[in-house]
C-alpha cells in the first residue's frame, strides 16, 4: 500500500517532468508550477494535492497511466523505483502490470544531462545536523586528550597515534642501556690472518 508521502513524492516528480494531473474524470487538468519551493512543496502543489485527494471530485489520475488516485491508495498498489529510469512507477501488488513505465510517452527520457526531479530539501536542517556531528567528534577528542595516568602524564590513545606528525623521532626505538652479552659462538679472541690473505 502506498503512503499519502510516497504519492505525494510520485505526483511531484512527474509534475516537474510536465505530466499532468486529469480530474473530474478527464473534463479538467493540472500541471502545479512550481512543485518544490526550497523546503517544502509549493502552495499550488499542495493545493492539487487537496483536489485530487478529494473523492468529490471524481476520477483523478496521472496523465498516462488509468489508476485513479484513490485506487494508488488503497493496499492494492505500490510504488516502487522504475527499472528503466528510476522514477517513481506504481505497481499493482495483485493483478496484471502494465509492461510501459508512466515515462514511455515522454520524448527524450530518460535524459541524464538534466537534473533529475527531487523533493523539497532542508538545507538548514542539514547543515545543523553537520555542525553538531562535527562538535560530537571534536568533544571526543578533548575528551581522549584529557585522559591523564598517575603521574600526570597523558595516556596516547589510538587517535593520538592517528593525528601525531609521522617523523622519524616518533618512530625511533628505544634503545636498552644495559649491555647485552656475546653469544657463546662469538669468539673475543683478534683472529689472526689466515695464510691464504698473507703477502708472499
Amino acid at each position: 500500500m502506498a503512503s499519502s508521502k510516497e504519492l505525494k513524492r510520485y505526483l511531484a516528480y512527474w509534475f516537474q517532468l510536465g505530466k499532468k494531473v486529469i480530474v473530474n474524470n478527464g473534463t479538467e487538468e493540472l500541471l502545479p508550477q512550481p512543485v518544490v519551493q526550497g523546503d517544502r512543496y509549493s502552495s499550488e502543489f499542495e493545493r492539487c494535492w487537496q483536489i485530487v485527494t478529494n473523492p468529490k471530485n471524481g476520477d483523478c489520475y496521472l496523465e498516462g497511466t488509468s489508476q485513479t488516485i484513490q485506487e494508488l491508495l488503497s493496499p492494492q498498489w505500490t510504488i516502487t523505483p522504475c527499472a528503466r529510469c528510476d522514477m517513481p512507477v506504481t505497481m499493482v501488488e495483485l493483478g496484471v502490470q502494465e509492461v510501459c513505465c508512466t515515462c514511455s510517452d515522454l520524448e527524450n527520457w530518460p535524459n541524464n544531462e538534466l537534473p533529475p526531479p527531487r523533493e523539497p530539501v532542508d538545507n538548514q536542517g542539514r547543515l545543523n545536523q553537520i555542525r553538531r556531528s562535527v562538535a560530537q567528534a571534536k568533544d571526543r577528542y578533548v575528551t581522549q586528550k584529557k585522559k591523564t595516568n598517575g603521574n600526570g602524564k597523558h595516556l596516547k590513545t589510538l587517535a593520538d597515534y592517528a593525528l601525531a606528525p609521522h617523523t622519524s623521532e616518533n618512530h625511533k626505538p628505544e634503545l636498552s642501556q644495559e649491555k647485552l652479552p656475546l653469544p657463546p659462538e662469538v669468539s673475543h679472541r683478534v683472529v689472526k690472518n689466515s695464510p691464504e690473505h698473507n703477502e708472499d
